[in-house]
């Protein structure tokens, strides 16, 4: 009896730690998780009981129980539970701060073209389509603002919001202060899809094209937040100079797909292409 209770007491244990995990990791850093975890306890159970007690190999072959069977459910049950969460869920406390004229009709990290008068905003981390409500606790006034920029690059700031909206939650005239965010979801228009333009290794992931370098330097710098290798390829095309900002360089496609689509998914627009070099 005393070694069925330190089964039991082991397996609560790594059920407390594997919820924890599904707060602070993402879904497929759950998954692994998960799967470790099932290899553990069943060394454990194979350890401490008798395999015809928990359905383990015998000489006959790999044989199931009930225990092993609800054990089997227990695991896929936190798997759901941890795939379906979303971390963006809660509420937090943040620095917010705003920007407007010096970025008017310049592209944001998204693509789209910067207006100061519409309500969106910049974050570090947010997929671009992420909708969020702001509250500014100094005026109590709230505004709704969609992600579509990366920023903002000023230490102990977290959110730069248009013009508009910070001028919604009487932000403008102060300049920054503590707001609350809150997650109301994702339009999911802004998710895009990999497209490619080569078929022969190397490859590379191209994010962006411009003709005015500092354009391609803010992509540069707000991909970086996040990915390493990031760098700004010059071409010369029909006399016009462009600044591409590309992603790494990849022998296999697939590799390279791995990567453009979790930037797709987050909001870029992406190209696979082939690799030229960081010229």
């Amino acid at each position: 009896m005393d070694r069925h209770k330190d089964v039991k007491a082991f397996i609560m244990q790594r059920f407390v730690f594997l919820s924890v995990g599904c707060v602070l990791s993402e879904y497929f850093q759950v998954i692994r998780m998960t799967f470790r975890l099932q290899r553990c306890c069943y060394k454990a159970f194979a350890a401490l009981m008798p395999a015809s007690s928990i359905g383990l190999m015998d000489n006959r072959g790999y044989r199931s129980s009930g225990r092993a069977s609800l054990f089997t459910v227990f695991l896929i049950f936190f798997l759901v539970s941890c795939a379906t969460h979303d971390k963006y869920s809660g509420p937090g406390y943040v620095v917010a701060s705003w920007y407007g004229p010096e970025f008017h009709g310049k592209p944001t990290s998204s693509g789209e073209i910067f207006d100061m008068h519409a309500f969106t905003c910049a974050h570090r981390e947010y997929p671009f389509g992420t909708i969020l409500k702001i509250t500014n606790g100094a005026t109590d006034k709230t505004v709704r603002c969609v992600v579509n920029d990366r920023g903002p690059f000023v230490s102990g700031r977290d959110i730069d919001l248009s013009y508009a909206a910070a001028n919604e939650i009487g932000l403008v005239g102060k300049g920054t202060s503590t707001v609350r965010i809150d997650y109301m979801g994702r339009d999911d228009s802004y998710i895009k899809k990999v497209r490619s333009l080569s078929d022969r290794g190397p490859f590379t992931i191209q994010v962006g094209s411009f003709r005015e370098v500092d354009n391609s330097a803010r992509l540069k710098t707000a991909l970086e937040l996040k990915y390493g290798e990031v760098y700004i390829a010059e071409k010369e095309i029909g006399g016009q100079r462009y600044y591409r900002v590309r992603i790494g360089s990849f022998q296999k496609k697939s590799d390279a797909y791995r990567l453009a689509k979790t930037l797709a998914d987050e909001g870029y627009s992406i190209l696979v292409v082939g690799y030229e070099g960081k010229r």
